[in-house]
């Protein structure tokens, strides 16, 4: 079906000009939005017509920062007791990621790509790590996306910590991706330079690496000041600050990703902002892991472009924003600010993001947009306008079940079932085989 009218829903169309729209439709070809229009516009139109009467119709949601290979941990209780960010990196996250094998990776992508099509997200940007198993680890992932036919933007971690040869072999997963990307583009599947975090690299690599990005006119994809020892260890190795030393390099442009940022100073925060490099927070790893919570109004006020990811905590945006709102009254010590501040990190700049990547209009519903679509079974009982639909997604749509997910007009969830080539229960049996022989290998 190439080529349907969407019809009967009331829209929001995450477009701060024209957010909201009522008795509409929606023409879509070929994968993308070419009209939008009263049903009368389309009275002439021969095509198949699906009515979601009484629903709401979104794009389809952005994690602009996730782990898949962080699917298996989840009930891991073979760790250390963690008492501060350092440890939680080396007694959970070193030691996973050093165990896993291609199975992993391509079952622990396929069960997040599911369960994030469910709650209604269609693009994700995604930062592996696999030291123990670099070369084609982004492969494995790209065939679950391609398998499950949502978007996501993949990189491989680069660090220092297992050693040079590592380190190489990451450069090398990252050049080979990125090159494959751009001499096969594809409307599923882009790519990054992955780097793990300045205090995991050495000047050297960094220098090596800043090749290959003017080389590929790329972006990077790095941990930045999650913690205050990040920021510590490169003052007291380097001199210089997080954004500081990377800006040293010219890895700071406006397709690089800032992940976390919860201890840039303003200095910092305005360089970003000047190089136009995006930062994307992630409220529920940062309070899980107790690192603190970014400043996402400083961030705003600045001049930074944030966004908002999970960090793999979740697959759900919807859950991810309304913690993103709690944790900003908290750190502003006032439940009335952060609010438009976080739900904009969301719904505007997230698609801001993905648009460096995936071009002009993605993550809206306007014409010429890309038909990834969600709809939502969610009756207002109180009125919903274009003065208050921030409100209603917030405390009201996040509640609400996910009926419909659409990606590059492929429907991929009709009802609640997922409308895939796929059998989800040998999926989860397999995924279950995989954990449970890499949580032995830990």
């Amino acid at each position: 079906m190439n080529r349907y009218i969407l019809q009967g829903g009331t829209i929001i169309t995450f477009d701060s000009q024209n957010p909201l729209l009522e008795e509409q439709a929606i023409l879509i070809d070929d994968g993308m939005i070419v009209k939008i229009g009263d049903l009368e516009d389309f009275r002439d139109e021969v095509c198949e017509r699906i009515d979601v009467e009484g629903k709401f119709i979104l794009p389809g949601l952005i994690n602009a920062h996730h782990h898949f290979y962080s699917t298996f941990a989840t009930g891991l209780t073979k760790t250390a007791v963690s008492h501060n960010f350092s440890e939680v990196l080396s007694n959970l996250w070193w030691r996973l990621d050093k165990n896993l094998l291609e199975e992993d990776i391509y079952y622990s992508a396929l069960v997040s790509a599911l369960t994030s099509i469910r709650k209604g997200t269609t693009t994700i940007i995604d930062h592996h790590s696999s030291p123990f198993c670099v070369q084609n680890s982004l492969s494995q992932i790209a065939k679950a996306i391609l398998d499950t036919g949502i978007k996501a933007s993949l990189c491989f971690e680069v660090s220092d910590r297992d050693g040079a040869e590592i380190a190489q072999a990451g450069i090398e997963e990252n050049y080979q991706w990125l090159k494959h990307c751009q001499n096969n583009p594809n409307p599923y599947l882009k790519g990054l330079f992955g780097l793990h975090a300045a205090f995991t690299l050495s000047d050297k690599t960094l220098s090596q690496i800043a090749e290959k990005v003017v080389e590929l006119n790329c972006g990077i994809h790095i941990h930045t000041a999650e913690a205050e020892t990040d920021e510590k260890y490169n003052v007291e190795h380097y001199g210089k600050r997080v954004v500081e030393r990377l800006n040293d390099f010219n890895l700071l442009n406006s397709k690089s990703i800032l992940a976390h940022c919860v201890y840039l100073n303003a200095k910092e925060l305005i360089l970003a902002a000047e190089k136009g490099a995006a930062i994307v927070t992630n409220p529920q790893s940062n309070l899980n892991n107790a690192v603190g919570i970014a400043d996402v109004c400083k961030m705003k006020e600045l001049g930074v472009t944030v966004g908002l990811g999970t960090d793999a905590m979740t697959n759900n945006m919807l859950e991810e924003l309304r913690i993103g709102v709690w944790a900003q009254h908290l750190k502003q010590n006032d439940p009335s600010r952060g609010f438009t501040e976080i739900t904009s990190a969301l719904v505007f700049n997230n698609p801001i993001i993905t648009q460096k990547y995936w071009g002009e209009k993605h993550g809206t519903i306007k014409e010429g947009s890309p038909a990834d679509i969600i709809v939502v079974d969610y009756e207002p009982y109180t009125p919903l306008t274009e003065a208050n639909w921030m409100g209603h997604l917030v405390y009201g749509i996040s509640q609400a079940k996910v009926d419909v997910t659409i990606c590059q007009g492929r429907i991929l969830l009709w009802e609640g079932e997922l409308l895939l080539n796929l059998d989800e229960q040998e999926i989860i049996a397999k995924a279950k085989e995989c954990a449970e022989k890499l949580w032995d290998r830990m």
